[in-house]
């Protein structure tokens, strides 16, 4: 890795080792934060082979996220007939699902390739993805979510949406929300250069993007309690984020 005056971090695989590592940061000093009594699960699941289809058994589209959501929400059922079946359906909807992948920054010399207030710059903030052609996962909802938990934590987040003549790529978040329908919202941090080897994202970045998982696994539950999203029945919560990991091959011995 290179860093240049703690402004800009340039390393080879950054998307998305970046995201997997702050991820287990955050939720490891959740773990150690988190009251005993909390009624709520925090989990990660990190994915690979996103980069060429997710389609295999480590892949999003495999079925490692429905059955950790049935797993853990069979944990909290009672011993009756058909509890796990229905603790399951609302651990579903109560649930909330961040799918966290590096965003595409504005170059400087291609700045036409983006809409003007939908730019993303580095060292300016985590980027809310959203596409209507569903890409990406955000709707108004999710996208709500992170911008006031961003507000609470103090945090400064940029929008994203591709310009409608140019081809949009997609992420995880789409293909676990259609098969587990967990209210779902794409965010990433703002990458220059993705896909090279020297893929570079601004410090000042790093730090919001771990501070805002931090705030989703610390505050979620607070925030929704405070919201009214139709969510009167009883289950357990998972506030969960789904980042894929790219494959890594070591050198031979």
């Amino acid at each position: 890795a290179y860093m240049q005056a703690d402004e800009f971090l340039s390393a080879p695989r950054l998307d998305n080792q970046l995201t997997c590592y702050l991820a287990m940061l955050a939720l490891i000093d959740h773990a150690k934060e988190a009251p005993p009594s909390q009624p709520d699960v925090a989990m990660i699941a990190l994915f690979d082979h996103e980069e060429v289809g997710s389609g295999s058994a480590q892949g999003a589209c495999s079925t490692v996220m429905s059955d950790a959501l049935q797993r853990v929400s069979s944990c909290f059922a009672p011993d009756e007939r058909h509890a796990s079946v229905e603790a399951l359906s609302k651990t579903a909807r109560r649930s909330f699902l961040m799918a966290a992948d590096l965003a595409h920054a504005v170059h400087p010399n291609y700045a036409e390739k983006h809409e003007k207030e939908h730019a993303p710059k580095l060292n300016s903030g985590t980027v809310i993805k959203s596409n209507d052609n569903q890409r990406y996962a955000t709707n108004d909802a999710t996208g709500f979510v992170v911008r006031e938990l961003a507000r609470l934590a103090g945090l400064t987040v940029q929008e994203f949406m591709v310009k409608n003549d140019c081809p949009c790529g997609s992420t995880i978040g789409p293909l676990i929300s259609q098969s587990t329908g967990l209210r779902t919202v794409d965010i990433g941090a703002p990458c220059l250069s993705m896909h090279s080897i020297r893929e570079t994202v601004g410090v000042a970045d790093v730090e919001n993007y771990l501070q805002l998982m931090k705030a989703f696994f610390g505050r979620f539950a607070e925030l929704e309690g405070k919201c009214n999203f139709g969510l009167e029945f009883g289950a357990v919560r998972l506030a969960s984020m789904s980042v894929c990991q790219p494959s890594v091959k070591a050198p031979a011995a």
